[in-house]
């Protein structure tokens, strides 16, 4: 199995920020067609099919597997791809693989969507019934009886129900297995990922009350409920779908705003939105949605830390118009005018007398113009 990777469909600019998407037991990254498209036009999409399922090995997983043996697979396959954080939205399984990354690799994640899924998936009795059946009997009885599983009314696609039937027997079992094992009701209250969940408000499989019980563990997490749709909703509601990424998605800019807010003040976030263009469009958001919201928001370091190490990059690279900016911005996260006259004293050490000296020239400069900023 070295070397092998999960059945993938790439689509969307190679320099947009990254988003996977999971699929559902029994279905292939076609659950996706109607909402990927649309996704991709603002971000790197990365569809993957489960293994046995699609075009994957069956052999990536064996009896026994866990859903964390289906997480290991997906980050590898986003290490092939040189993809190291990424915003990741799932389905039932597919949703369960999310939930397990929000746990165990935090620090992967920008963001995190949990569609039609659960925490326990009603324990693991029934699972491990199912994949007993389907090693004995094979998948005939289960897509006899797949639409009205997956669907509410008379809706259906096809093709799905078409990948259900081409499925290998014993991964889908081994996926059984894996939902048998699964249960992080205990571990949702430390998620820090920000997450929303989506609910069919017709979906029997993992009904509301399995999303509310996610939301209601998740801090800050948010929940939203299809009318109409049931367990694939992707499939039967598209458009609400990707209503709710979309808002979803978007909220790591408009936090890194208000961050970039914070920290470097309105005026000057004011002045650099007035002065944008078209041909600069790009780059505004990329410094606010990296820079600001992700890299500014990590709670590894203090805001005060952060802008120790900025001050002595931005001397050390020799960037004082940057500087003059950040010495405010260091007043703005507390730092008195002693600690950065000894930030400065420390780069003439290790950036050179000339360098520091430039830099003392800028920060007195400042800090007569504001005396009072922090």
């Amino acid at each position: 199995m070295t070397g092998k990777l999960l059945n993938h469909r790439l689509e969307g600019p190679a320099s947009a920020p990254p988003l996977l998407l999971g699929p559902s037991l029994g279905t292939s990254y076609a659950l996706w067609d109607k909402v990927a498209p649309e996704l991709a036009v603002s971000y790197r999409v990365v569809r993957w099919d489960l293994p046995g399922h699609g075009g994957s090995p069956a052999d990536l997983i064996g009896p026994g597997a866990t859903v964390g043996d289906l997480a290991g697979l997906v980050l590898a396959l986003a290490d092939s791809l040189g993809v190291e954080r990424f915003a990741y939205a799932g389905v039932s399984l597919g949703g369960a693989v999310g939930l397990h990354l929000a746990v165990h690799h935090p620090e992967r994640l920008t963001s995190l969507a949990v569609i039609c899924s659960s925490a326990h998936f009603n324990g693991a009795g029934p699972w491990q019934e199912r994949a007993e059946q389907v090693r004995r009997e094979g998948l005939g009885r289960l897509v006899e009886n797949a639409g009205g599983r997956w669907f509410a009314g008379d809706f259906t696609v096809p093709e799905l129900v078409r990948d259900h039937r081409d499925a290998d027997p014993e991964a889908y079992a081994a996926c059984c297995d894996a939902l048998a094992a699964f249960d992080l009701t205990e571990q949702l209250p430390g998620i820090a990922t920000r997450t929303l969940l989506i609910a069919g408000r017709e979906d029997r499989a993992t009904p509301p009350a399995h999303l509310r019980q996610i939301a209601d563990a998740v801090p800050g997490s948010a929940l939203v409920e299809l009318p109409g749709a049931s367990h694939l909703a992707p499939a039967q509601c598209p458009k609400a779908v990707l209503a709710a990424l979309r808002t979803h998605l978007a909220g790591a800019p408009r936090r890194g705003v208000e961050v970039r807010r914070e920290v470097l003040g309105d005026a000057h976030v004011d002045r650099a939105q007035a002065r944008q263009t078209p041909f600069t469009a790009r780059f505004q958001d990329f410094i606010s949605r990296y820079a600001w919201g992700e890299v500014w928001t990590d709670p590894t370091l203090s805001r005060r830390e952060r802008s120790m190490i900025t001050l002595t990059a931005l001397v050390a690279h020799g960037h004082y118009d940057e500087l003059a900016l950040h010495v405010r911005a260091a007043r703005r996260n507390g730092l008195t005018e002693e600690e950065i006259g000894a930030v400065l004293l420390q780069t003439a050490v290790y950036c050179g007398v000339p360098a520091a000296n430039s830099a003392f020239a800028v920060a007195q400069r400042v800090l007569a113009e504001d005396p009072g900023e922090g």
